[in-house]
């Protein structure tokens, strides 16, 4: 009875199962058959442990894909684009082995808008990226909408920020003395804890809409040096020396400038009210007085 009841399940297959595949895990096992796709056998055990078949492919062999064509009509996206070009050509690959009518949750990056210059935008603003890894994302986001067009699809697209958590926060480099912005100068960012990305996925298999885009972000409002500040006092570490803009680029290298400089504020009201999530931890000050402290 047991065995028919879990192949009864509908199947769900998570492409890219990192950190935050992992904490999806747990939430979805027993209400899906769930496959978990990986490059590495050395992971089987693990993803077998949490759960789910584990799967040997590669997003940049399309022939190693096909024959999962037609696997699962649940997919969960968590897999990033290459680390060069202008091309999504992973999910160019992925879309290949969708079926029709297949629910798409594809998690995306609150970069495609670019700077903002602080400006507090919901999900209808026009996406602007300034840089090659923001041009993957739309890229991939345009092909997955072209996919749902043309097979009837099923896509909801979560675009996440910073995510951070219990071994994701910037200890490293509070560490290492690296400068931040001065006031005047700094960016505003966005934030959303590991877990509580895990649940807003599950709340878009469940409730999200075809053809949809949700801010997967937190109810925070801080800049960037502020967050590293916050960070710094929580675990006794030193705030980081603050610099203005022209010096700080002479001070780091220019792909961590780049994160620097691109403002944004991003509201959360389809979150909330349309996929229903209650966030654990509302704000970074909440998240933190959960996390022990060094």
């Amino acid at each position: 009875m047991e065995i028919s009841k879990k192949f009864n399940k509908p199947r769900l297959l998570v492409i890219g199962c990192g950190d935050v595949g992992m904490r999806l895990l747990p939430l979805v096992r027993e209400q899906y058959r769930v496959f978990a796709l990986t490059s590495q056998r050395e992971r089987f055990a693990e993803l077998r442990a949490a759960g789910a078949v584990p799967l040997l492919a590669d997003l940049d062999q399309p022939a190693s894909l096909r024959r999962l064509a037609g696997l699962a009509q649940h997919i969960v996206h968590l897999a990033p684009p290459p680390g060069e070009g202008v091309q999504d050509r992973r999910t160019r690959n992925v879309t290949a082995i969708l079926p029709d009518r297949a629910q798409v949750v594809y998690v995306s990056t609150t970069g495609v808008y670019g700077d903002l210059g602080g400006r507090m935008v919901d999900e209808t603003q026009p996406v602007a990226p300034r840089n090659a890894r923001a041009l993957r994302r739309v890229d991939a986001e345009r092909v997955l909408r072209a996919w749902a067009s043309r097979a009837q699809g099923r896509l909801s697209i979560l675009r996440v920020p910073g995510i951070y958590g219990a071994g994701r926060l910037p200890l490293k480099r509070l560490a290492q003395g690296t400068p931040a912005l001065c006031p005047e100068d700094d960016v505003y960012t966005n934030h959303i804890h590991a877990d509580d990305l895990a649940r807003v996925v599950l709340a878009a298999l469940r409730r999200g809409a075809a053809n949809r885009i949700y801010h997967a972000v937190d109810d925070t409002e801080l800049k960037m040096g502020d967050y590293f500040d916050m960070v710094a006092d929580h675990f006794g570490l030193p705030r980081p020396p603050r610099l203005d803009r022209a010096a700080l680029a002479q001070a780091v290298a220019p792909t961590l400038l780049s994160f620097m400089s691109e403002s944004r504020r991003l509201t959360n009201r389809r979150l909330k009210e349309e996929l229903q999530v209650r966030l654990q931890y509302p704000d970074v000050a909440a998240a933190l007085r959960c996390i022990k402290r060094l």
